[in-house]
This record gives structure tokens, C-alpha cells and sequence, in this order.
């Protein structure tokens, strides 16, 4: 058992909840019980630390204590086991892109890979937005994390050199109705864009289409949700 909060094994695992030593490894953490088992289903788990003595995982696991435990917890009562995670390989771009412009909240971030992951927008791509792999944004995804790619890149640059994509932006004021929009592309990306403020000007005027999502009572919806009707939408159509 590593009782040792000074252990090597645990202090390394301990930066992983620093957003730069996740970038310069490749590696994150995931905690609970869920998403370690996806984690190891997806073959994305290296290492497991678990409170727990009688564990039969088929990775590298090590057995803490709970004070080790609480320091690698990002939770407030643990549930006593937490992988350490290899980032999943990046593939082609599928057909169906969802690109995010600013998105900052956690938990609509992990919402919207989840709904991605669900409706075949297998391929993410975000420009200044939350981490992928905060630990909020793990958890809202349940899992879904490790069935996308994951990508970081300029949306406007990236619009203007792959004219085989067809962008639908989202302008609640200005966008022409969810139901009037054609989806039916081959290549197809979706752009949200930030909770405050939606889709930037620039990226707005370089898009092929403009949609808006038509409600009753309310401005606008969560990005969350919102994303969520689109890619469905999209899904649905094809």
C-alpha cells in the first residue's frame, strides 16, 4: 500500500490536475468508478490508484490510503478509485465536425463531447475554451472523452482552408430556422460559440449558414442544450 504523500508515483499523478503537466505528458486523470471503467474499456488506462484491497483490474493498480487518496481527489467524498489516463489518439476528421468558439463552462464542454460522441461528431475542435480534460469536463461527458477527438485550433484559418466542409454557424437573431436549414451535406460542422456572447463576428461572416433554434418564451437556450438539438437534428436527417 502507498501510504506516502511524498511517493513519486503519487506526486506525479498530483500535477496532472495542473492543466500544464497535461499538455506536456499527454496524460490526465479520471476518478470514480464509471469512468475508470471506461477508461480501461477504451484502453486509455495506464495506472489505477484504489483504496479498495480487493481490485482486479487488468491494469497496473496500486492500492493507497485515503489520506493519499483525498490529495489526488478532485472530489469532495472520493469514491476511491481514480485512473491515470493516456490521451486518445487523434484520427482523420470525420464527416461531421463540431467546432466550439470560447466555450467556458465545464460542464456544458462535457456536455456537448457527450452529445457529440452520441450523434456521430466524432471529430471536436475548440479555440480558447475550457480544458478538454478538466476534471469537470471529464465528468459531464461520462466518458464520452474517450470516443471523440479531441482537437485545438483557429476557427476562422481553419474555416478558410477546408472549403469541403460545409459550417453551419449558430446567430439567435439573425439565423435562418433550425428547420428551414439544410443538413444534408456530406462533410458537415457545426460552430457554437460562447455562453455570453455566442459565435464571434469574424467567424460568423466566414461560415456557409446561420441557424437559429426557434422557441416560444426564452432568448436563447444553454450551449449545452442547444448543441445538443443541432447535432440530433443533423443525426436524425442522415
Amino acid at each position: 500500500m502507498i501510504e506516502s504523500l511524498n511517493n513519486e508515483k503519487i506526486k506525479f499523478a498530483f500535477k496532472l490536475k495542473q492543466k500544464k503537466y497535461r499538455q506536456s505528458t499527454g496524460l490526465f486523470l479520471v476518478e470514480g468508478e464509471h469512468l475508470v471503467e471506461e477508461a480501461i474499456k477504451s484502453n486509455h488506462a495506464k495506472q489505477i490508484f484504489t483504496t479498495n484491497m480487493d481490485t482486479d483490474y487488468t491494469v497496473e493498480t496500486f492500492v493507497v490510503s485515503s489520506e493519499v487518496m483525498k490529495k489526488l481527489s478532485d472530489l469532495g467524498e472520493s469514491q476511491g478509485v481514480i485512473a491515470l489516463c493516456e490521451k486518445p489518439d487523434k484520427h482523420e476528421w470525420c464527416d461531421h465536425v463540431l467546432i466550439l468558439d470560447q466555450i467556458q463552462d465545464p460542464g456544458n464542454m462535457g456536455t456537448l463531447i457527450r452529445s457529440a460522441a452520441a450523434f456521430g461528431f466524432a471529430t471536436i475542435i475548440s479555440e480558447d475554451s475550457v480544458d478538454y480534460y478538466n476534471q469537470k469536463v471529464i465528468r459531464a461527458s461520462q466518458g464520452a472523452i474517450f470516443y471523440v477527438d479531441l482537437l485545438e485550433m483557429d476557427i476562422s484559418e481553419l474555416i478558410q482552408r477546408h472549403p469541403e466542409y460545409h459550417f453551419i454557424g449558430t446567430d439567435v437573431l439573425m439565423g435562418l430556422d433550425l428547420q428551414d436549414a439544410d443538413l444534408s451535406f456530406d462533410k458537415l460542422a457545426i460552430i457554437l460559440g460562447n455562453e455570453g456572447s455566442g459565435v464571434g463576428d469574424e467567424i460568423k461572416s466566414l461560415v456557409n449558414t446561420n441557424i437559429n433554434i426557434p422557441m416560444l418564451s426564452t432568448e436563447s437556450l444553454n450551449v449545452g442544450v442547444a448543441g445538443g438539438i443541432i447535432m440530433y437534428e443533423a443525426f436524425r436527417r442522415k
